[in-house]
């Protein structure tokens, strides 16, 4: 049987950790999955050693990218064939695990937990950046992305790889944009997703405007310079 391994990145998030995690352990014990405790400053660690549960304590914050490679080096080194970005914060819902595991054994390298495939993108600034990325990828790219800015994703065996062993991968669109130019092949599976119940996001107003100008920017001139190792 293929083996999937959920990684959950997490900073500071000792108001969600063991609502998110303690679902997962209850409720879908047939998904490995492990914490990549980014540097916390609060409990976030704790709860997982007293919970038991599986973990990686960074002792400095990497950010999310740091993260993630990170949870995506021990799925390569053990041998998972795929591997699930999955937030720690509550809004990703784990009954959309399977159908996503199920369209990626389609033969798909990377699949997104979208939004917006049947559901209009509702008017706030936030997504009208996410219109915006989304019209740079399918320009530079000719693929159409529903959900770009989603955190939920999926990878295969050689996308683990890519991510693991290669430099600069950052599970962003503009990394999306990079891969799809290189030939990974690309699906979106419709889901729900919650609000952050708990604690805050680091995406402030200000910074979701930074990011979308760093995302646009990256995808529309940079990785048209950006060459494989």
């Amino acid at each position: 049987m293929s083996r999937l391994l959920l990684i959950i990145p997490a900073y500071n998030e000792q108001e969600n950790i063991d609502r998110v995690v303690g679902n997962l352990s209850r409720n879908y014990p047939q998904f490995d999955y492990m914490v990549i405790n980014d540097g916390s400053r609060d409990q976030t660690a704790e709860i997982c050693r007293q919970n038991h549960y599986p973990m990686i304590d960074l002792p400095v914050n990497l950010g999310l990218a740091g993260a993630f490679q990170t949870g995506l080096k021990y799925a390569y080194r053990h041998g998972y064939d795929y591997a699930l970005q999955f937030d720690a914060d509550g809004q990703h819902l784990p009954e959309y695990i399977q159908p996503m595991l199920d369209r990626i054994r389609q033969g798909y390298d990377i699949v997104i937990a979208s939004r917006f495939v049947e559901t209009p993108k509702p008017f706030s600034m936030r997504m009208l950046g996410s219109n915006l990325i989304q019209a740079a990828l399918k320009f530079t790219t000719g693929a159409t992305i529903h959900d770009p800015t989603s955190g939920m994703r999926m990878f295969n065996r050689a996308m683990i790889r890519e991510f693991a062993l290669g430099f600069n991968y950052g599970p962003e669109p503009d990394t999306l944009s990079y891969l799809i130019k290189n030939g990974a092949k690309v699906a979106e599976v419709p889901v729900c997703m919650e609000e952050r119940l708990a604690g805050a996001s680091y995406l402030t107003p200000i910074n979701s405007a930074k990011y979308m100008l760093r995302m646009l920017i990256s995808i529309l001139l940079i990785q048209n310079f950006r060459r494989r190792d």
